[in-house]
């Protein structure tokens, strides 16, 4: 009897630890890390996905590209999902840092606009999904800007001192120097760089700040008459304030698209799959529409479920083949260093202001 029991017993532990390693692996393929810009993801969506799939999501944010480049490349911790812009994913392409997609886990890919597909950061549309888009341009206040803004250089008119704010951003801001002088926004030219540098110093004097983020609240106060935004950004303050108003300079502006791509060491590639096939969902991806209020759902049908005044926005669904030539941003490889010294320089006149 005693035999028997000692017996059961083992017998009851090999099972349990059968299932403990079971439990482990399912535990291990069940779990998917994501990594994302901070506010750029309705909660409720990734809480749907778990629910239904049983694949929990650890979720975390970023600021920047760069700083998400870091992370993804420098730190132990592996992401099954990237949320980057197009030029960043250029570089991770190049970098052989993210992988392929087997699209035959993403069957909703093809309600993704055409408009969105073959861009020049991932011409054959192999490594990347697009999530948002959107633009940058020029948000002003119409009771105290008296006149139609249509060009960058409203950001250099000395009438405006004291009320303009520029986006405190190397990449934007040398940008949009670069398009007022009427050169591309990639350019590498050294010459057409130090023009670029020289009235981003020269406008020092006119400017009220430099900000990104923290900028939008000073608009929607009326606190500043102009500044420069993300499209998503401005048709947000629109609702706040509707004396503001979004325009794409006529010299043209930029075009950027976010992503989803999966690194090279994801722990756990057809379950990252199914959470993008997930989000492009017309119904998913019209709530996290709503959610990022004004970026530009890359999911054509999504845009059926929007609310009318979101879905009829200007800002969020415009005519692109009425606006000004519009870039994207492409990656600068080692030249980055050129972009780099000229932020440094600007930068110290900045300080010479504060």
């Amino acid at each position: 009897m005693k035999k028997n029991k000692i017996l059961l017993i083992g017998l009851v532990f090999i099972i349990a630890m059968l299932l403990s390693s079971c439990g482990g692996s399912s535990s291990s393929t069940a779990t998917i890390n994501v990594y994302n810009a901070g506010e750029y993801m309705d909660p409720s969506t990734i809480k749907e996905f778990e629910k239904e799939t049983g694949i929990r999501v650890v979720y975390d944010t970023f600021a920047s590209n760069e700083d998400m480049y870091i992370k993804a490349t420098q730190s132990k911790d592996a992401y099954d999902i990237l949320v980057p812009s197009d030029y960043m994913i250029e570089r991770l392409i190049k970098e052989d840092i993210i992988q392929k997609l087997d699209f035959n886990n993403i069957p909703n890919y093809s309600g993704i606009s055409s408009a969105l597909k073959n861009k020049e950061f991932d011409p054959n549309n192999e490594y990347s999904v697009p999530y948002f888009a959107g633009t940058v341009g020029i948000i002003y206040n119409t009771e105290m800007v008296s006149e139609d803004i249509n060009s960058w250089n409203a950001l250099w008119d000395a009438k405006y001192k004291n009320q303009i704010i520029m986006y405190n951003s190397q990449r934007d801001s040398i940008a949009i120097a670069l398009k007022k002088l009427g050169y591309s926004m990639n350019s590498i030219d050294k010459t057409q760089l130090e023009e670029a540098k020289e009235i981003l110093i020269q406008q020092k004097p006119l400017v009220y700040a430099y900000l990104t983020d923290d900028g939008r609240d000073v608009l929607v106060q009326g606190d500043a008459a102009m500044g420069v935004m993300y499209s998503g950004d401005a048709a947000l303050m629109m609702e706040n304030n509707s004396s503001l108003k979004y325009v794409i300079p006529k010299e043209g502006s930029n075009i950027w698209i976010d992503s989803f791509v999966i690194p090279k060491n994801a722990k756990n590639k057809e379950a990252a799959e199914k959470f993008i096939d997930f989000m492009c969902r017309p119904e998913i991806a019209a709530k996290n529409a709503e959610y990022c209020v004004g970026y530009t759902s890359p999911v054509d049908a999504a845009k059926d479920l929007l609310p009318e005044k979101l879905k009829n926005s200007e800002v969020a669904y415009p005519d692109y083949s009425k606006l000004p030539e519009l870039e994207s941003y492409k990656d600068l490889g080692e030249n980055v260093s050129l972009y780099d010294k000229i932020w440094t320089e600007v930068s110290a006149t900045m300080n010479e202001k504060l």
